[in-house]
């Protein structure tokens, strides 16, 4: 992945050039991508077919009271800083690593005065379902949780503390491979148990939210011991191996 940087009149394009030889500002247009869609359930992002993959369009927005004033508009302090750049690089530096996170392929942020707006495009992760969705089914067991607990063990080996770590932005594939998405205002820090455990509790929390043991009656005995097996002893094993941010 070679990342590329293509300025516009009102902002910048930043590309993945490996996989593009420019960048199209249309393809962050939704409403004029053919055949885009939104999924139930998530309807924050539209996914569409390209030439150059299936891919997710995710535009950015505030949540909390301040969005009530600044729905989707950020104060520019520079093209690095912008949120779609910052989750860009961080996903690039992490799918070149191997971890089981999206591949960026486009972000963007168009600048109007002193604010501007950010999207990003990844490419989508086929047959996905959130684990939030598999527990509303009943289908979560030991080995989902195995395998979660080895993507967050890789993701805090390398000094990635995810700023909301919870059911709906862990994956499953349909191949039954775990993933972690939408890296917004996430950030590397040196690896410590107090900010790895902070982030675990968070994704706790979120199941409990969504009343994990109405839908899975030993989810804690089950499914949680089992993630947090797999997770502590697959970061030992990073760290035995030499594999710290």
């Amino acid at each position: 992945m070679k990342p590329k940087i293509q300025p516009m009149p009102d902002g910048a394009i930043l590309f993945d050039s490996d996989l593009l030889a420019t960048a199209d500002a249309r393809w962050f247009d939704a409403d004029r991508v053919e055949g885009a869609r939104t999924q139930a359930g998530r309807g924050s992002v539209v996914f569409f077919d390209a030439p150059f993959g299936a891919c997710v369009l995710r535009h950015f927005q505030r949540g909390g009271m301040i969005a009530r004033l600044f729905k989707d508009t950020y104060f520019f302090t520079g093209r690095k800083r912008t949120r779609g750049f910052r989750e860009f690089k961080l996903l690039a530096e992490l799918n070149n690593a191997g971890l089981a996170v999206p591949a960026p392929v486009m972000a963007r942020y168009v600048r109007k005065g002193l604010r501007y707006r950010a999207d990003l495009i990844t490419r989508q992760i086929p047959g996905a379902q959130t684990l939030a969705e598999r527990l509303q089914a009943r289908t979560l067991d030991a080995v989902i949780a195995t395998r979660t607990g080895r993507v967050l063990a890789a993701l805090h080996a390398w000094g990635v503390w995810h700023a909301d770590l919870n059911a709906h932005n862990l994956l499953i594939d349909g191949s039954g491979q775990a993933w972690l998405i939408d890296f917004d205002r996430c950030r590397k820090r040196k690896p410590a148990m107090s900010w790895q455990q902070a982030n675990l509790d968070r994704l706790l929390r979120s199941f409990r939210k969504l009343q994990a043991q109405r839908h899975m009656a030993d989810f804690e005995d089950v499914f949680w011991h089992s993630l947090l097996a797999a997770y502590h002893r697959n970061l030992a094993e990073r760290y035995a191996r030499g594999e710290r941010a």
